[in-house]
């Protein structure tokens, strides 16, 4: 259809065309009979575009004036930004939103070009597509009629209920509601309650309720999940006579002690010449999930697994997730198995992919294996026969380590947050994640075969997914700049010039520094987006020339695809006829495109999962105080960071008793009367003034 678009275009932006009507048009076309309907809907779609329009005699001509297609992004006062791709943002007045929600794709006409004092203004011609037609929010009943306020305040309206569409809600309830009617002219919106969630304050409501949000995928359809158990438990033996046999070797997971879904497992061997070798063996999930099974096409459409704080919406069914294609101990599983010889400066000197039988030795966890790192004799006596294994392993991760910090990887420090929950899922703790130097150890090894994998099908043309890093924008950089000036800190960089060395110069010398956390947090913010892509451009962030995900096909959709793809160039023994790379050239795009959006709607809901229980937790801590380092600072007040990863914002008002100056080119507030300034980085006291979990927002004020 996007080509047929194209050639529409083309011809009428061709100087001898002259508006004509849908039949000549189909006639200079050559459009086929029974494709004239297709073609009807080609142009109608056009036309909705703002691309074509009909003149007064019904003939098509291109529309003169250039309209813009994005997303629209509303604040709760009322005025949006609209996002176009690869421009800046579009500023949308309240009176000019065309009372667009939330979310909706929009066409935009520029009423104000950007300059360097604002951005460019914006008028909203068309709402091409509502993005949502559910909403999860909390009823209110006023008798007569009621209200749903949405869990979303950006959204933009609240949903005007009448008396027959309550359904089996009750005031307070959290509620799914259908819209019926989209506002227009100053009314609300109105809908219909299609599911009752439960009460506001309900064990497990509030994950239910961003399930229901985002429309998330969260059980399996029946016809699934027989698919899945028609494996069974056991691998198939009569499998077994085309794969290497790693069976009599000493192979070993490390992974947290929660973890369920196993899908790698490695093996360090020193060899007598100094080297190592480094097995990578990752569950063979494509042996099982066949391209466009109904397994296939149900992880393509969850593209990944989404994990919710106790919570896991796996991309695939448990009986597999957990059974066949987690590689558990003492169990024979099938595998992709990459093997790789590295020298004593590591580097990849050889690598190979097989397909394999493993027999897991032990299943371990990084607690332990960091305990035997550390020389605990309790736990070393435990796992005694293979304490040289685990030796042997950080031996070879220090090394990889060392080799990617001198390339220019950025080692950006982090922490997780780590949520406690009781047994009703409430919030008993927050914290950060601690890692140990036994989750760098696979951390380094997935890399290399990431890297091994991405380099060997790069050359060979095959069609793939990579994992794309580009670099940063030279703008950006000079942003960053402006806060690094603070810390005594530059990015040396030109448009031309811009190295992940670079970076990483910065981070090593805030390493341990009160600043190291804030430091890299703007680097973070800096850098681009990863994604998916068909087409290999490198990956900044790990200061690699190629790079893809290999070593999760459980959990992600990438993976499982690239699988299936070198599992064919085994199978043909790398002679694969032209018309299938052709086909799965088209697919890895796709598949790449779809997997990205995902991705990104995954990161959305594990954010706002994190967001509400740590609202929660603050819910009951107003009053009490805190130390903590100043993470942002905007026109509207500052984001202050504590130690326990819990982020909450300081308004203006809340700042004190005198007026605060927005400084933007420093990013800073600045006292109207003391001169008193605040910039990140700083520590601060405050007070915990408000927190809501529905809002999922935090309110402090400077004490």
């Amino acid at each position: 259809m996007e080509e047929q678009q194209q050639k529409i275009l083309d011809l009428m932006k061709d100087e001898d065309y002259v508006p004509m009507k849908a039949k000549e048009l189909a006639l200079i076309m050559r459009v086929p009979k029974n494709e004239y309907n297709e073609f009807l809907e080609v142009l109608g779609n056009l036309e909705l575009e703002m691309k074509i329009q009909k003149n007064r005699k019904n003939r098509y001509k291109l529309v003169e004036k250039t309209y813009y297609d994005g997303i629209y992004r509303k604040n709760q006062k009322g005025f949006g930004f609209v996002r176009i791709e690869n421009e800046e943002e579009i500023y949308i007045t309240k009176e000019n939103s065309l009372n667009a929600l939330n979310g909706d794709r929009v066409l935009v006409e520029i009423l104000e070009e950007s300059n360097k004092v604002k951005s460019a203004e914006g008028k909203v011609v068309r709402i091409l597509k509502h993005e949502k037609d559910t909403i999860v929010g909390i009823f209110q009943n006023n008798k007569s009629f009621g209200f749903v306020v949405p869990d979303d305040r950006n959204f933009g309206t609240d949903i005007f209920i009448s008396k027959k569409n309550f359904g089996k809600a009750r005031d307070n309830h959290k509620v799914l509601v259908k819209i019926t009617k989209y506002p227009q002219d100053g009314k609300n919106a109105e809908g219909k309650i299609i599911e009752v969630l439960g009460n506001v304050n309900e064990a497990g409501v509030d994950m239910l309720s961003l399930i229901k949000e985002y429309n998330l995928p969260s059980t399996f359809p029946e016809e699934v999940v027989e698919e899945a158990k028609k494996y069974g438990d056991k691998i198939d033996e009569k499998d077994i006579k085309n794969r290497v046999d790693f069976r009599d070797r000493e192979i070993f997971t490390i992974d947290g002690e929660d973890a369920k879904d196993l899908d790698d497992a490695v093996r360090v061997e020193k060899l007598d010449n100094g080297n190592y070798k480094l097995e990578v063996h990752i569950a063979d999930v494509s042996h099982y999930v066949k391209e466009n099974s109904l397994l296939d096409r149900e992880a393509l459409i969850r593209g990944t697994s989404i994990y919710m704080l106790g919570r896991v919406i796996p991309m695939l069914p448990r009986e597999l997730s957990n059974g066949l294609c987690s590689l558990n101990e003492g169990e024979d599983r099938f595998t992709l198995s990459c093997i790789m010889k590295i020298d004593k400066k590591g580097n990849v000197i050889s690598g190979e992919v097989v397909k394999g039988i493993i027999n897991v030795t032990k299943r371990m966890s990084y607690t332990d294996v960091q305990a035997i790192l550390d020389g605990n004799e309790l736990v070393i006596n435990h796992y005694k026969p293979y304490i040289q294994e685990f030796k042997n392993m950080e031996e070879l991760a220090l090394i990889l380590k060392n080799k990617r910090m001198e390339q220019g990887y950025l080692n950006l420090d982090i922490p997780e947050s780590k949520i406690g929950l009781d047994i009703d899922g409430k919030v008993v703790s927050v914290g950060k994640y601690e890692t140990s130097f036994a989750n760098e150890i696979i951390e380094q090894f997935m890399l290399s075969a990431n890297e091994t994998i991405a380099e060997k099908f790069y050359w060979l043309q095959a069609p793939f997914i990579y994992r794309v890093h580009e670099k940063p924008d030279i703008e950006k950089i000079q942003e960053l700049n402006k806060f690094l000036f603070n810390f005594g800190l530059k990015i040396k960089a030109n448009k031309d010039n811009i190295y992940p060395k670079e970076f990483a110069k910065i981070l090593e010398e805030t390493k341990g520094k009160e600043e190291e956390k804030v430091v890299s947090n703007l680097v973070l913010r800096t850098l681009k987006l990863a994604r998916y892509e068909a087409e290999n451009k490198g990956h900044f962030g790990i200061a690699s020339n190629y790079y893809c995900h290999f070593t999760s096909p459980i959990r992600r959709y990438p993976d499982l695809f690239i699988h299936r793809v070198i599992s064919k160039y085994l199978e043909e023994n790398y002679d694969v006829k032209e018309n299938w790379i052709e086909e799965h050239q088209k697919q890895a795009e796709d598949r790449a495109k779809q997997s990205s959006e995902r991705e990104k709607t995954a990161t959305k809901v594990e954010r706002e999962a994190e967001d509400l229980k740590k609202a929660e937790y603050m819910e009951s801590r107003i009053g009490e105080e805190y130390e903590g380092i100043v993470s942002s600072i905007t026109s509207f007040g500052m984001f202050v960071e504590l130690e326990n990863t819990i982020e909450g914002l300081i308004r203006f008002e809340d700042l004190g008793d005198e007026y605060f100056i927005y400084n933007e080119e420093k990013k800073q507030l600045i006292g109207e009367k003391s001169n008193k300034v605040y910039k990140i980085g700083d520590k601060v006291k405050i007070r915990v003034k408000k927190a809501s979990k529905i809002l999922r927002q935090i309110d402090f004020e400077i004490q």
